[in-house]
């Protein structure tokens, strides 16, 4: 295969040649901080997941190492995260009951099957297909799965058991009405968690800086906060003996130790029962990878290729099904990290990778007494940013209709569950776009002044001929707006009984399909029966070639096709102006 075919393959080849001591050092900087917050985020996500804590550092190994040598990001941080974490708890608690054999066999094959996906979609350069889950919809379906994460979680924050529900109301409902069996020593180590959490997170940071400390060693400071919790809380836990004393749920036993190899289990039913699940994880979690990649990209002046983030992600998650992981992607926060920390290439990645090998290798005994509310605690704090108000308020302000598709989606995300959350806000993202362009916006233009620019007669003061009636179409033409267009142009030169020409200005219209055209030949033949000629002006290059390829300029009837508005109106008319406001 040619060089230069290998190279977007293998973005690794890139930044290797020219890397530095310099670069090592703060990639190795970046890679500790990140691997520092990673384990206690890594096994909060997995009990999140209904799965044993270990998996989520599991899933911090094989997959950052696969990703560092394919992501074209050099700032992604890869791993579990709340979103993905939620969907396979989701996904899987309805196949299996949490800590069998048949919970964690079915995370390993969701993490290859979305691992699958994303590969083959990659390969077939198919990243385009994400844009069909637009901003609003992200952002609902984001932040009521927030809602549903936090709440998940009160049965670890308050120390009694409750059933999993993704119906808020009745997580509530359940926690109220069994308020009594609050573990209080369980509730003192959460707010414990929630208190160190939060000092960590609004407080310190400027603390350091105001110390003199460096901006990047400061935010760094801020970030081990996950760490600070965990380290503290399990002391009190192993000093007081608050487990066996007043019954405080800890993580206990940790197999130490690498991954072990795993290989999925490709029963049919299972695979068909898991699809469709996998193929929302996959998406889901690419669209937050990505567009965290590409907002870091850009601060440095960096090139994101959609296409090779879907293949760097889908070995990332095979990776991850033959290491006993599960589904994870490019997270927010974490990368964050990474970006502030100075990491420079994805070497960043990798060396987070072996720092997290060498604390399942010897340092897991060290987290038996680590106790689960403050995994719950650091999930729910983590959270907390996806309740995106700020975009529900831009997006009522600016578009009602966006701002329906986000509000859809929230409530069906809390009443149907995550998977048909989402669908039915795509569903209704992509319908919301099909009716407002199958009602194109169409201007009346009129020349402003002695000038060759042309503007909305409801807008500007512009002069128009009493023959002639430019129309400017700001659509592409397909089959859902076609029978608008012949209506509203036809209404309108019957408003206009002294019309002989009506020019079409198609300086918006990327496209034109075959129902489009068709309608076109009609309405070509149904104003020349009138008495009008249908003109074209300024027409796209590739709209002109599919309309020449077929003779459609010769169907005219007359009509003309003008390089712009001005040739048009100059070459038709012939004094006889009128003024319009």
């Amino acid at each position: 295969m040619p060089w230069r075919q290998i190279l977007p393959r293998l973005p690794i080849l890139d930044w290797l040649p020219g890397y530095s001591r310099q670069a090592l050092t703060s990639d190795g900087i970046a890679g500790l901080i990140v691997a520092i917050m990673l384990v206690p985020q890594g096994m909060a996500y997995a009990l999140l997941a209904g799965l044993p804590p270990e998996v989520g550092l599991y899933a911090s190994i094989v997959p950052l190492v696969f990703y560092g040598l394919l992501g074209s990001s050099r700032a992604l941080a890869v791993g579990p995260v709340a979103i993905v974490s939620l969907m396979v708890a989701t996904t899987l608690g309805e196949i299996a009951e949490s800590g069998t054999a048949g919970y964690l066999g079915g995370a390993v094959l969701l993490a290859f099957l979305s691992g699958a996906i994303l590969l083959g979609m990659g390969l077939a350069r198919l990243g385009f297909l994400v844009n069909f889950l637009s901003h609003p919809v992200i952002s609902g379906f984001s932040s009521a799965a927030a809602l549903v994460i936090g709440f998940s979680q009160l049965k670890h924050l308050l120390g009694f058991d409750i059933p999993r529900s993704h119906l808020i109301t009745e997580t509530m409902a359940h926690a109220i009405g069994h308020i009594g069996q609050t573990n209080v020593a369980t509730l003192v180590v959460a707010a414990s968690a929630f208190a160190i959490l939060l000092v960590f997170r609004s407080r310190l940071t400027g603390w350091s800086k105001a110390a003199g400390l460096g901006d990047s060693l400061a935010d760094a400071i801020g970030k081990t906060g996950p760490l600070v919790a965990v380290l503290i809380t399990t002391l009190a836990v192993w000093a007081l003996g608050l487990d066996a004393r007043a019954n405080v749920s800890i993580v206990s036993q940790i197999p130490a130790g690498l991954p072990p190899l795993t290989v999925p289990t490709f029963d049919l039913t299972l695979v068909q029962t898991l699809l469709p699940s996998a193929l929302l994880i996959s998406l889901v979690g690419f669209l937050e990878s990505v567009s965290v990649a590409k907002s870091l990209a850009s601060k440095r002046r960096q090139k994101i290729d959609a296409n090779q983030e879907m293949i760097a992600l889908g070995a990332a998650n095979i990776g991850a099904s033959f290491t006993g992981g599960y589904p994870v992607t490019g997270g927010f926060s974490r990368s964050l990290v990474n970006f502030t920390s100075g990491a420079v290439t994805p070497l960043a990645s990798i060396i987070t990778a072996v720092l997290i090998a060498i604390t399942v290798l010897i340092l897991t005994p060290l987290l038996y007494f680590l106790p689960k509310a403050t995994l719950a605690a650091i999930i729910v704090v983590a959270v907390a940013n996806l309740i995106d108000v700020k975009s529900l308020r831009e997006a009522w302000t600016y578009n009602k209709a966006d701002a329906a598709s986000l509000i859809a989606t929230f409530i069906a995300v809390l009443a149907l569950g995550i998977e048909w959350g989402i669908v039915a806000g795509a569903g209704l993202s992509i319908a919301l776009y099909l009716w407002r362009t199958s009602r194109p916006h169409m201007a009346e233009v009129g020349r402003v002044g002695e000038t060759e620019h042309f503007r909305n007669v409801l807008r500007h003061e512009v002069e128009t001929h009493p023959a002639l009636l430019a129309i400017r179409v700001d659509e592409s033409l397909y089959f859902a707006n076609t029978a608008y267009l012949e209506d509203e142009l036809l209404a309108r030169v019957a408003d206009h009984r002294e019309i002989e020409h009506l020019v079409l200005i198609m300086s918006a219209v990327n496209f034109i399909d075959t129902s489009a055209l068709e309608t076109l030949e009609s309405l070509t033949e149904g104003l020349h029966d009138a008495g009008v000629a249908l003109h074209l002006a300024e027409i796209k290059g590739p709209v002109m070639d599919r309309l020449q390829r077929v003779g459609f300029l010769d169907k005219l009837r007359g009509g003309q096709v003008f390089l712009s508005t001005h040739d048009a109106v100059s070459t038709l008319t012939s004094g006889g102006k009128r003024q319009a406001a």
